[in-house]
């Protein structure tokens, strides 16, 4: 969430961003929220005097009333009467206005990194870097939804009947593949300092609230409404709000934690063919990284966990590009986001497995995460990526490494497969 001190101090950089998101009447809104705040410190102020001015009429009657006049304090009294009643309206007014201002900084982005470019879609997205070489497949390469028919490790089918479209069964060699992929990320995750935690796939609304999936996703998020409980689109939503309501010491960061869990989107409206077998699931898995760092640090921290990205990519021996997303791609609550494409040899065509962003003190400020400097609480900056998400990077594996004997699995995950081959 935005502060409203960020808000009135710099508002022409933060019409600026939001119209690097093609954001309709940015200035008008950003002037709403002043002009809303004002109105609020106003009111604030007419009801703190209302409010001190019954407390000395109060004091006075009850002078009056220990000197014998009695009548001179019925008379005061009705002015007390009157005050009360303002002081009640004036609160009223108060308590609508804060909820107003709340709603508009709830739905409001964050502003984009200064590096972000102005831009409506994926196609405005900055490549910055490519690695690797597709591989030339030999005869006619099949895409992954008819290699997993062929050698029976995934069933789309059986997943319909069972829930519905969007949720596979993995079988065989296929759910150990999956099993193998988690284990060799939460592995690398580990080495590279992550301290693993396993949290709820269920979270309240403050936890929604707190990273920013609400209000903005609440349509794409699965709800149970009798629980009031909301199940996780990504693992960045229960790991970051394990530090709501906190101060940290300086000595506690960076704070690295990985974390694997299930995924669940609704992705209404998602369909055809470029969704197409792996490439869009309602329920998928994933291993995140997150970090919560100093203000100071973070952007240093972000390359670190690019870094990390690549390292995963390059020892799955998967063609990749990072790219920089453009304002109008960017998620709600990030500052700046790197997505990772990897490339699908069959499909001929680049698939999205991670993005990596810094999100600034926006979801700190929701979730009042912050560190004591110098007596004074700021906040920090958070941070989060996939490393890595399983779907898409299992369809390039399938896709690039097959062969005329089979799927060949890629060295590294040798060792958590217990198979070098899917035949």
């Amino acid at each position: 969430m935005l502060q409203l001190t960020q808000i009135r101090e710099n508002k022409e950089k933060v019409i600026e961003g939001l119209n690097k998101r093609s954001i309709k009447d940015a200035e008008s809104w950003v002037d709403k929220i002043i002009t809303l705040d004002d109105t609020r410190k106003s009111t604030q102020t007419q009801l703190d005097g209302t409010l001190a001015e019954s407390n000395k009429i109060s004091k006075e009657i009850g002078q009056l009333m220990r000197e014998g006049k009695k009548e001179e304090a019925d008379k005061v009294k009705q002015k007390t009467t009157d005050l009360k009643a303002s002081a009640k309206e004036l609160s009223e007014q108060l308590s609508q206005i804060e909820s107003e201002l709340e709603t508009l900084l709830y739905q409001a982005p964050n502003i984009p990194h200064e590096s972000v470019v102005h831009g409506n879609s994926d196609e405005d997205n900055i490549e910055i870097e490519r690695e690797g070489v597709a591989p030339t497949l030999k005869g006619n390469p099949l895409p992954h939804w008819d290699l997993i028919k062929k050698y029976d490790i995934i069933d789309f089918e059986l997943g319909t009947k069972i829930t519905g479209a969007g949720f596979p069964v993995y079988k065989g060699k296929g759910a150990r593949l999956v099993r193998a992929m988690i284990n060799f990320f939460l592995d690398e995750a580990e080495k590279a300092g992550y301290h693993e935690v396993q949290p709820p796939i269920l979270v309240n609304k403050e936890s929604g609230m707190g990273t920013g999936q609400l209000p903005d996703k609440d349509g794409q998020m699965y709800h149970m409404p009798e629980d009031d409980l909301y199940v996780i689109p990504t693992a960045e939503v229960p790991i970051t709000n394990m530090y709501r309501d906190m101060i940290l010491n300086a000595d506690q960061l960076p704070i690295k934690n990985v974390g694997y869990t299930p995924c669940f989107r609704r992705e209404a409206g998602s369909w055809g063919a470029h969704v197409r077998g792996l490439n869009r699931l309602h329920q998928f898995d994933k291993v995140e990284i997150v970090q919560i760092a100093h203000p100071d640090e973070s952007y240093k921290l972000l390359e670190e966990m690019i870094d990390h990205v690549s390292s995963l990519l390059r020892k799955l021996e998967l063609p990749f590009r990072k790219l920089r997303l453009c304002g109008g791609d960017l998620g709600f609550a990030a500052a700046l986001t790197i997505d990772f494409e990897v490339y699908s040899a069959a499909q001929k065509k680049w698939l999205e497995v991670s993005s990596v962003s810094n999100f600034e003190t926006f979801q700190a400020n929701r979730l009042k995460l912050r560190i004591k400097e110098d007596k004074n609480s700021v906040l920090l900056h958070t941070l989060n990526g996939s490393a890595l998400a399983i779907p898409r990077v299992l369809a390039s594996i399938l896709e690039n490494n097959q062969t005329e004997e089979g799927i060949k699995i890629p060295e590294v995950l040798v060792p958590y497969t217990g198979f070098d081959w899917i035949k």
